[in-house]
């Protein structure tokens, strides 16, 4: 069995699975799937993926302890990836119903559990096809996550949010995000005037409020209707 964890750093993340698993670090081999340094947009972190034949003891009371210096809130060590196989039936029908959709496409996909956390569970979709799946700007990905949490409020999880992820394009844009608000930001400062970005859905549109919110002779507002709006930055003065 193959199981992810994640910690600040790789002996972190190691000790995480040791202790999650009920294992000796000498019962399985280690692979380093991610490494992230801190810099101005992300915490540093690190991200392992963690291979055993043996008997695992999973303890995810373990997951209690809150480290206030990681980010205020969220759990030290929290074991966010874990078995990519289903653990219930609701998980089983969501990976069914995603998988057929994209069959349904003309595409063939592997789709895994990617995340699981307190009423969101995150699903990996792996394909040849993926830039296709994404689409442009992720619309296709978030389409196709749109009807999975539709169907995960007709299976009685409305309050479970469901989503989806290729190739990591979820972080990858966020990252991209960021760098783009502090980038209109200067732009903005230096003309004293405004720019509007490109259409965006809700959870992108909060992270570049979010970015801006504590820059003093910057603001932002929201333009335009329906899901897909505008960010408009501009200079406010101090």
């Amino acid at each position: 069995m193959t199981y992810e964890f994640e910690g600040k750093t790789e002996k972190e993340a190691i000790e995480l699975a040791a202790s999650q698993l009920g294992l000796e670090k000498d019962q399985f081999d280690v692979e380093i799937l991610e490494t992230q340094k801190n810099s101005i947009f992300k915490k540093g972190f690190v991200r392992i993926c963690v291979h055993t034949d043996e008997v695992v003891r999973f303890s995810p009371e373990k997951n209690d302890r809150i480290d206030p210096e990681f980010d205020g809130s969220v759990p030290k060590g929290k074991a966010i990836f874990q078995d990519p196989l289903p653990q219930d039936e609701f998980e089983k029908n969501m990976i069914d119903f995603v998988a057929s959709i994209v069959r349904k496409m003309g595409y063939d996909v592997t789709v895994d559990v990617m995340s699981r956390e307190d009423k969101k569970i995150g699903l990996k979709l792996s394909s040849r096809s993926s830039s296709i799946l994404i689409g442009r700007k992720g619309k296709n990905l978030d389409a196709l996550q749109l009807l999975a949490n539709v169907y995960a409020g007709r299976l009685g999880r409305e309050d479970t949010r469901i989503i989806l992820d290729s190739e990591n394009y979820r972080i990858r844009r966020e990252e991209s995000l960021v760098r783009l608000a502090y980038t209109t930001a200067d732009r903005v400062r230096q003309n004293k005037g405004s720019l509007l970005l490109e259409p965006m859905n809700p959870f992108e549109r909060r992270l570049i409020h979010t970015t801006l919110n504590d820059i003093g002779d910057i603001d932002t507002k929201s333009e335009g209707e329906g899901l897909y709006k505008q960010v408009r930055v501009f200079y406010k003065g101090r």
